[in-house]
């Protein structure tokens, strides 16, 4: 059945639509036009940091100067290329399709800072950009990695207090700023959380405000730590 599926239906480049040899793959041409994050990164937000040592838990300047709510960090890509091409797709193109390969990618980046009892939740959106985007991507991609951990998924973990504008165009203070309150916890899932380590899910970690925001209010709600995960990371040299 499998394969008369396949001959009808053969499999196509995540990127580009070009046959592939297997489901959920890339093409050569977009595999090297997507700039997965390998070697070593900093141990707070997954932006790579030349020169350093991995495994040594080094902190990027960014990372030094902002002080952030979380413990540690990681994001599978760069935000440029066939990455930023897939983020896209995810977010505003309904193809829904591609949360679970990309989740995989995401697990290759987070074994070093999962741990068990983790409780996984996604950044979460605005009732009314819910209504209008009708899925919360963060909330596929969340769903997809607490699977393949086997830990604790919790979508509706958190709440979007008030409609925040577009972070688009802003500087870092006005990411933050516009940021701040605007995230708590679900008054009926603190239960979820008291006691136990917590693991952020958002599609692009830019500036750091709104997962800062998250895990502000994980903490605030007796969570033991918070760590983070994205898909892709804006580096300044992107």
């Amino acid at each position: 059945m499998q394969s008369a599926l396949q001959i009808l239906f053969p499999p196509q480049c995540l990127g580009c639509g070009t046959p592939v040899a297997s489901d959920f793959g890339l093409c050569a041409d977009c595999w090297r036009d997507t700039p997965f994050i390998a070697g070593p990164v900093c141990d707070r937000c997954g932006v790579p940091l030349p020169g350093a040592e991995e495994g040594r838990g080094d902190i990027c300047d960014d990372c030094h100067a902002i002080a952030r709510p979380w413990a540690r960090g990681r994001a599978a890509m760069l935000y440029q290329g066939t990455a930023r091409k897939l983020v896209l797709g995810l977010k505003h193109g309904d193809r829904l399709e591609l949360a679970r390969p990309a989740a995989a990618w995401m697990m290759r980046a987070a074994r070093p800072i999962l741990t068990p009892g983790m409780v996984v939740a996604p950044i979460p959106l605005h009732w009314t950009r819910l209504v209008r985007r009708r899925y919360n991507q963060s909330a596929h991609l969340s769903k997809e990695v607490a699977q393949a951990a086997t830990l604790d998924h919790c979508p509706d973990l958190l709440v979007r207090a008030r409609r925040t504008a577009s972070q688009d165009g802003r500087d870092r203070e006005a990411r933050f700023l516009n940021m701040s309150g605007a995230i708590l916890i679900h008054p009926r899932r603190r239960r979820h959380l008291a006691g136990r380590p917590v693991l952020l899910i958002d599609d692009v970690m830019t500036s750091g405000a709104t997962l800062a925001a998250a895990a502000d209010a994980c903490l605030g709600a007796g969570a033991t730590s918070v760590s983070v995960l994205a898909l892709a990371r804006v580096a300044k040299d992107a």
